[in-house]
């Protein structure tokens, strides 16, 4: 009977199935709760912006000014040169939102 309990704790402690593999699958299926408790997240914010993207056309015109350089018809642009800033190679041609063509639209929906 002794015997008997013996092997069953041997199995019960050591074998592959025994209590540490519960308790490293135990660590792995959190790690893995919180893995997938930041995607969520991820989602949630991207899922935010698609739709934001789709109806309107503030974030259109917000990164359309920051990643195009996008100005307005009714706006003026003005670049402050300071002593420390660096003259450019060749003058940018201005660039109006009537300019902005379907097509650097659609690549900002990408």
């Amino acid at each position: 009977m002794s015997l008997a309990v013996v092997l069953l704790q041997y199995r019960v402690w050591f074998s592959e199935h025994g209590d540490r593999e519960v308790s490293r699958l135990a660590a792995e299926v959190d790690a893995q709760a919180a893995a997938n408790l930041e995607q969520r997240e991820r989602n949630r914010q991207l899922a935010a912006e698609v739709n934001d993207l789709k109806l309107g056309l503030t974030a259109l015109e917000e990164r359309a000014r920051s990643e195009l350089g996008m100005v307005g018809n009714s706006e003026t642009f003005y670049q402050v040169v300071t002593a420390e800033t660096e003259v450019p190679a060749a003058a940018a041609s201005p660039v109006t939102a009537s300019e902005v063509t379907s097509s650097r639209v659609s690549a900002l929906s990408r």
